[in-house]
């Protein structure tokens, strides 16, 4: 027989087991293993009757589904007789020494560190889970979702431990985050579910599937589903999560959070990058916009001119409310199209500079993605991007698609493949897009004549960009070179065709042939050759892009 001093955990469980077989856990059973009952109920800090229903659980240890059924068989009792310990058993699942699994019935087991804590004669102390990161709070909660996935943590178990891993980290701006929003507890665990499927999986794309498993209760899955298929969840009436987009229409079994509550919860995170592939896009930031005088024809001038005033921030924003109160869409849809070269992109720069406005920039080459579905989750999140940017800066910027004819020339019908799909899809999503925008949208193309006729409805503003007159061609050649005296850049405007862009492109090259090898002793001689190299054919002397 083991004394105190030799006694360990393991020894201790291994009599109590033996003397509890067949006993029914009677009085006697009791008086015979007080010892090694009294040597587990002091290391462990457990009543008598919870250390007996321990050491039968850790003598099943290698069980993982172990059943009162089959404890009570051991003991030789009834299974009522067991019921009456189930405070004990709660009470040790709370002390996290046993885990219980929702299925047909109530099963348990044992955690491997509480066999490890058994086998070293150690108490068994919860995970000490102070001080923690946001992104090691984010391993643990990845930790319990699975534990809740295996079924091996019930719902109860599982907000237990979220709530003892938030109190212990309240110093988090993701913790005092959720807590502001004092959601019911079926759905603040929802809010962290939608947290950590994007932080540890980054899910953008939750299904339903993502998401049952969390609730024991049915009827609690029920109407959380429900809320999400209706759209009156809480975490969707408060701007957390939104629906996904399926061929340019709501997908109501497809969700994600918003651009915004990502911003918001994740901050402490290293989540940038994640976002700035999210845009999709470049930032062209006012402060960087050089400065351009632009030469126009007098009916595109005027047109600019207006716009340039209705972009005006003061004005922009009047113009906006009383678009509200009349009953119309608020947002500013603009097209510039015509040749290359004659300033459609130069002249979005020069607005946007002159009424303090960035630019978000969408990169259509990005926006597409060889993997299906991905390039309308891109063009998707441009917009949630923009929208984001509109709501957290004081100016709006502007949504800039340049050279868009890829992505607004005519829809294809009836067609099958993959792609044609694809970018039938992306047409549909920004269409929708163009219906709702709170913003500025402008998008310059050489092709207007491609583009769908559902496009044309929906751009407030068409300007035509043209070549520029022989009067402005003669400025823009004073302008590039102020060198050029006005003889010589009217001889080149009558005899060059050109666009802005290819003047400019000419001025370039002279001013680099100066830098090479001085200033030409007959300036319009050398700009002649320029001129005739610029040309890519004897008929015309326009040059592709700009």
């Amino acid at each position: 027989m083991a004394t105190t001093k030799t006694m360990d955990l393991l020894s201790a469980v291994e009599h109590i087991v033996d003397k509890a077989k067949g006993s029914g856990l009677s009085s006697e059973f009791f008086r015979k293993a007080s010892k090694y009952i009294k040597y587990i109920s002091d290391m462990l800090e457990l009543t008598k009757e919870q250390s007996v229903l321990m050491a039968l659980f850790i003598d099943n240890c290698s069980n993982r589904k172990i059943g009162l059924s089959d404890i009570s068989k051991y003991l030789e009792c009834r299974n009522t007789r067991l019921l009456r310990y189930m405070i004990d058993v709660d009470e040790l699942e709370k002390r996290e020494l046993i885990r219980c699994c929702h299925e047909n019935e109530n099963t348990y087991s044992v955690p491997q560190e509480v066999i490890d804590a058994f086998k070293n004669n150690k108490k068994y102390c919860p995970k000490d889970y102070h001080g923690l990161s946001c992104r090691q709070l984010f391993s643990e909660l990845d930790v319990l979702f699975q534990l809740r996935n295996d079924n091996t943590l019930t719902y109860e178990a599982l907000v237990r431990r979220i709530h003892r891993l938030f109190d212990c980290n309240r110093h988090l701006l993701y913790v005092q985050k959720v807590k502001s929003y004092t959601f019911m507890e079926s759905d603040e665990m929802m809010l962290i579910l939608f947290s950590h499927l994007f932080v540890n999986n980054n899910d953008d794309n939750i299904g339903f599937h993502d998401l049952e498993f969390l609730y024991d209760e049915h009827f609690q899955w029920s109407v959380a589903k429900y809320g999400l298929c209706d759209g009156d969840h809480s975490l969707m009436e408060a701007g957390i999560v939104e629906y996904n987009n399926a061929n340019g229409m709501v997908d109501r079994e497809s969700f994600r959070m918003t651009f915004s509550a990502k911003r918001e919860l994740f901050a402490e995170l290293n989540l940038a990058s994640a976002y700035q592939r999210q845009m999709r896009g470049d930032v062209v930031k006012v402060e960087n916009i050089t400065p351009k005088k632009l030469f126009y024809g007098e009916k595109v001038g005027a047109q600019i001119a207006e716009l340039t005033n209705l972009l005006n921030d003061a004005k922009y924003k009047q113009i906006c409310a009383r678009m509200k109160e009349a009953g119309f869409r608020s947002g500013f849809t603009c097209l510039f199209y015509g040749e290359p070269g004659t300033g459609k992109t130069e002249t979005v720069l020069q607005l946007a500079r002159q009424t303090g406005r960035n630019i978000l920039q969408v990169n259509i080459s990005q926006i597409r993605s060889m993997w299906v579905g991905e390039s309308e989750k891109n063009i998707k999140q441009v917009f949630d991007t923009y929208r984001a940017q509109v709501n957290e800066c004081e100016i709006a910027p502007i949504l800039l698609f340049n050279e868009a004819d890829a992505v607004i020339s005519t829809r294809k019908e009836g067609v099958n493949d993959a792609v044609n799909k694809m970018e039938n899809t992306i047409q549909n999503i920004i269409l929708q897009e163009m219906e709702t925008l709170n913003g500025i949208l402008i998008a310059t193309t050489n092709l207007a004549q491609n583009m769908d006729s559902a496009f044309e409805r929906r751009f407030l503003y068409k300007i035509k960009f043209e070549k520029p007159t022989t009067e402005a061609r003669m400025n823009m050649w004073r302008e590039m070179i102020p060198s050029l005296d006005s003889d010589t850049a009217t001889r080149l405007a009558n005899k060059y065709d050109f666009s802005g862009g290819q003047i400019e492109n000419i001025a370039r090259h002279y001013t680099i042939g100066n830098i090479l090898h001085g200033e030409p002793q007959n300036i319009a001689d050398r700009l002649s050759e320029y001129c005739d190299s610029e040309r890519i054919n004897t008929k015309e002397g326009c040059r592709i892009g700009f």
